[in-house]
């Protein structure tokens, strides 16, 4: 895997959380943020799969978003 050195300005707070984090989980703080960043950008990549079946097909009805929250928290 190639990687690219990035330098990022953050809260202090937030990078106290992301070390403690990282540590908690036994790996660096560079692939704890990795792991963040993979994460964020599958949500948006469903926010704009939802945006895209919406134009389509309608707005989801509140009770297939609360069906889905159920399904999601399993």
């Amino acid at each position: 895997m190639t990687v690219e050195k990035m330098s990022l300005s953050i809260p202090k707070a937030l990078a106290r959380q992301a070390r403690r984090e990282a540590k908690a989980e036994g790996i660096s703080v560079s692939a704890w943020v990795a792991r963040a960043i993979e994460k964020q950008t599958k949500l948006a990549g469903m926010k704009r799969w939802v945006g895209v079946y919406e134009q389509e097909f309608g707005a989801f009805t509140e009770e297939e978003k609360a069906q889905a929250r159920r399904l999601w928290r399993g």
